[in-house]
């Protein structure tokens, strides 16, 4: 029978996954139950992700706000610190940012604005326009960025951002200065040591900071990128990725995740007979329309991946074919002669206009997207994501 499905995808249940436990065989064990109860096949090139929290849950790589403190202590000593472009989160930074607060003496916390760097917004661009500010070149105080925008609260949490922010350091005994600016330089006029805390941008503003008169710079993956009296850590990525456990503790990204994927594939392989690719993931890479918010608050997509999975798609453009190579053609002689040109597509397609519109991404991040869409982030309970048929294409 002629095959009608493409790619499919599942969200997997396992059990709550505890320190301790053996990631791997609960991976596989899922993997094989749900094959058997739902009654499908596994086959070579489908794909098992992971998240990266199961993992980091497993390692028990976690560390409380007293670690976060001690290690922010050790690196400013008692200079004020300059906590520059934090991302508005409540699950993300606010443990954060209370473990760095008791770390230090003073805070000045500077602020990106309209957005954070993931889209959070603290006030509509158009706002700004109305009031003639211009975020690229006007530093507010707090105050001055008040008088023109008022008291605005975050459309998803209710939260207040600045008001919530200030009040964690406050509440630590520490006094906080709360500035804004999207330019890294305007944190050297208040201090010269600083904690920079974007993701995907803080190599360069480390390198303008320390260019223009910084002096004890750092970013989130400095700290805890080692122990702290017998904390989790990540050597790589440090607080990046964290996540708030408990009013007091964060979980840290996973460590040395290469082997737990590798072990799964070789399980599979062992149990099924079939080469399976296997990845971890974190925050897929999509807008939010509405909220204006970038799911991508991870260091990475994926921390760990089977080989199979590196590189980017090979794909030429059906609609394309069909508009122009072979607009003359219509049904099965449409059909056979797009097959026939998938058959026999080069290695790589790039620069090609028969390749234009695909997706030009790495493979992990789009199977990360898919595999983030399909877990969520609340009480599904499928931690575990099963895709079949992805490498597939019309001919198969």
């Amino acid at each position: 029978m002629e095959r009608v499905v493409g790619t499919v995808v599942r969200g997997l249940r396992c059990p709550i996954i505890n320190q301790g436990d053996n990631i791997e065989e609960i991976v596989v064990d899922s993997v094989l139950k749900a094959a058997e109860v739902e009654g499908f096949n596994i086959n070579d090139k489908d794909i098992v992700t992971l998240t990266e929290s199961i993992v980091a849950r497993a390692q028990g790589n976690y560390a409380t706000i007293d670690h976060i403190a001690k290690d922010v202590k050790a690196k400013f000593a008692e200079d004020t610190v300059g906590v520059i472009f934090p991302i508005l989160s409540r699950n993300r930074f606010s443990n954060l940012l209370r473990g760095i607060a008791k770390g230090a003496k003073k805070i000045v916390l500077m602020l990106s604005y309209p957005s954070d760097e993931v889209g959070n917004h603290l006030v509509d661009i158009d706002v700004l326009d109305e009031k003639g500010v211009n975020p690229w070149t006007d530093v507010l105080t707090e105050k001055q960025f008040r008088d023109h925008f008022g008291y605005n609260k975050h459309p998803f949490t209710g939260v207040d951002y600045i008001e919530y922010y200030k009040s964690l350091v406050e509440e630590c005994g520490v006094e906080c200065e709360v500035i804004f600016s999207n330019n890294a330089k305007t944190i050297l006029n208040y201090t010269k040591s600083v904690l920079t805390c974007d993701i995907h941008t803080r190599f360069r503003t480390k390198k303008i900071l320390k260019a223009n008169g910084g002096e004890k710079i750092y970013s989130l993956d400095n700290i805890l990128a080692a122990s702290i009296d017998g904390s989790g850590c990540n050597e790589a990525y440090g607080l990046l990725g964290s996540n708030k456990a408990t009013e007091d503790s964060v979980k840290l990204f996973p460590r040395n995740c290469q082997p737990v994927v590798d072990n799964i594939q070789h399980m599979l392989k062992e149990k099924t007979g079939k080469d399976v690719e296997v990845m971890v993931y974190g925050d897929g890479a999509f807008k939010d329309p509405v909220g204006k918010i970038w799911e991508l608050a991870d260091p990475v997509v994926s921390p760990a991946y089977t080989s199979g999975l590196d590189g980017t798609p090979n794909e030429v453009k059906l609609k394309y074919l069909a508009d122009n190579n072979f607009a003359d053609l219509r049904g099965e002689e449409l059909q056979q002669a797009i097959s026939q040109y998938i058959n026999n597509k080069g290695a790589d397609l790039v620069g090609t206009m028969e390749a234009q519109g695909t997706t030009p991404r790495k493979l992990t991040d789009l199977i990360g997207s898919l595999s983030d869409l399909t877990s969520g982030s609340g009480d599904k309970g499928t931690p575990i994501v099963f895709i079949q048929g992805y490498f597939d294409n019309y001919t198969k």
